[in-house]
């Protein structure tokens, strides 16, 4: 018999603010940690010149890859935006902290769900 979860375990993440290379370098970083939506040959791509890009991934904070990632090197600042439930929003804000230097811009709590507004920087 499986159980279900007891609780939301996928965080959305939007990461702008950045260049293909670093948001690249992120959700890479943040595929070692957990599984995604995102493949390996999934490259971020710029589409416009002027208009300004948003990268977006799933991943399943359920499903860690303990100890499969280390810090990562980034040319510039990232911002990125993370929604899920409290418990994922929480466990995917600890795997941040350990692989990159994090600024809190902002959260928002709702009834079930927490947004998170964070700047990603290199350790």
């Amino acid at each position: 018999m499986v159980s279900e979860p007891t609780h939301p375990e996928s965080v959305s993440v939007e990461i702008s603010g950045c260049s293909k290379d670093d948001a690249r370098i992120v959700f890479d970083t943040l595929c070692a940690c957990f599984s995604s939506d995102r493949c390996a040959d999934d490259v971020p791509e710029e589409l416009h010149e002027t208009r300004p890009t948003v990268w977006l991934g799933t991943f399943d904070v359920a499903d860690a890859h303990e100890g499969e990632a280390r810090p990562a090197r980034l040319s510039s600042s990232v911002d990125a935006d993370a929604h899920g439930g409290y418990w994922a929003i929480d466990r995917f804000r600890t795997a941040l902290d350990d692989l990159f230097r994090v600024s809190d811009l902002s959260k928002v709590s709702g009834d079930q769900e927490r947004e998170l507004h964070v700047r990603l920087e290199s350790r």
